[in-house]
C-alpha cells in the first residue's frame, strides 16, 4: 500500500484514467483506494491529506470517465 495525497494519487493515475485501462476502483472509508487494472494488476493507496467528501468528489470524476466504482 502506498500512502499519498489525493493530488498525487490523481497525478499518478492520469495516464490510465479511462475504462480501457482500469477495470474498477474500490473505495473504503478511511481513504483506502484500490485500483484494479484490466491486465490483472492492482494498486492500493492510502489517501491521507483530505476529507471523505474530497475523496468522493474525486471518485465522482473517475465515474464520469466511465470507470466503475465500488
Amino acid at each position: 500500500m502506498k500512502s499519498c495525497s489525493l493530488n498525487d494519487f490523481l497525478k499518478e493515475l492520469a495516464p490510465w484514467l479511462d475504462k480501457d485501462h482500469i477495470r474498477k476502483v474500490q473505495w473504503e472509508d478511511g481513504g483506502r483506494l484500490t485500483v484494479f487494472f484490466l491486465d490483472g494488476m492492482r494498486n492500493v493507496y492510502q489517501i491521507d491529506d483530505c476529507s471523505r467528501e474530497q475523496v468522493l468528489a474525486a471518485l465522482d470524476g473517475l465515474k464520469k470517465r466511465g470507470i466503475p466504482l465500488e
